[in-house]
């Protein structure tokens, strides 16, 4: 429990901090697929506010909040991967939606046109733009990529073959990683790269970063997915 008695109690540090948890939780549910209520995302949130009250220290320097927000957040993401949240059928889906991009860029020479992606996968613009919506909460990295099988390569074999034994996290870390990824993102249109810039370093959420580029959320949410499956496809090829 927390080191200092000049710290609020308990009960009082919980009602201060119920609305941080309801925050986290609709950041988080706006990158998620609509099978995921918010409410859920709440309840695991509070456990993880608990548990960050009972195991503060002051003395380790890191502001009540900043500790917070961490074990929230992890405890949320440990609730969403124990019950596997993303189908296996939405990688699959959105796996076919990097190759037809891999594929497309290389005959064109330049980042496809969502008509073109659609050309290749043999369905119309209409149909594609379902698609990706169907398969809203598509992520940059699963675990899955960072564990080699005899069926598939995996596009992290390279990071992972000189970090053999440790953490994802070091691949994470690695700075030729690093510097692919950062390519990728510098490949993607105008438009996509802004919607990402305002995403993930601005913090705003769907609404408020249609609202910037002048679309409808689930537009934002369509052009999300497809950015996500250009970075892959260019990590991959």
């Amino acid at each position: 429990m927390y080191k200092s008695s000049g710290l609020p109690e308990v009960n009082d540090l919980f009602d201060q901090h119920t609305e941080l948890v309801r925050k986290l939780a609709y950041q988080m549910k706006a990158r998620l697929p609509a099978s995921v209520e918010v409410d859920d995302l709440i309840q695991t949130g509070m456990i993880g506010l608990m548990e960050a009250i009972s195991r503060y220290d002051e003395n380790t320097g890191a502001q009540f909040e900043t500790y917070a927000v961490q074990r929230i957040r992890g405890a949320m993401l440990d609730d969403l991967r124990s019950n596997d949240w993303l189908p296996r059928n939405v990688r699959d889906n959105m796996r076919k939606i990097e190759t037809a991009i891999n594929a497309t860029q290389q005959k064109l020479g330049r980042a496809p046109r969502e008509s073109e992606i659609a050309a290749t996968m043999g369905i119309s613009l209409e149909e594609y733009q379902k698609f990706l919506d169907n398969n809203s909460g598509h992520q940059l990295l699963y675990y899955e990529d960072f564990q080699a099988d005899e069926e598939s390569e995996h596009f992290l074999d390279r990071y992972t073959a000189s970090h053999i034994g440790d953490d994802p996290l070091q691949v994470l870390l690695d700075e030729d990683f690093r510097d692919h990824l950062v390519e990728a993102i510098e490949a993607l249109p105008d438009r996509e790269k802004l919607l990402m810039g305002l995403y993930y370093e601005q913090e705003l959420n769907l609404k408020e970063t249609g609202a910037v580029l002048g679309v409808t959320e689930s537009r934002v949410s369509q052009m999300h997915s497809q950015a996500v499956a250009r970075i892959r496809s260019h990590l991959r090829s």
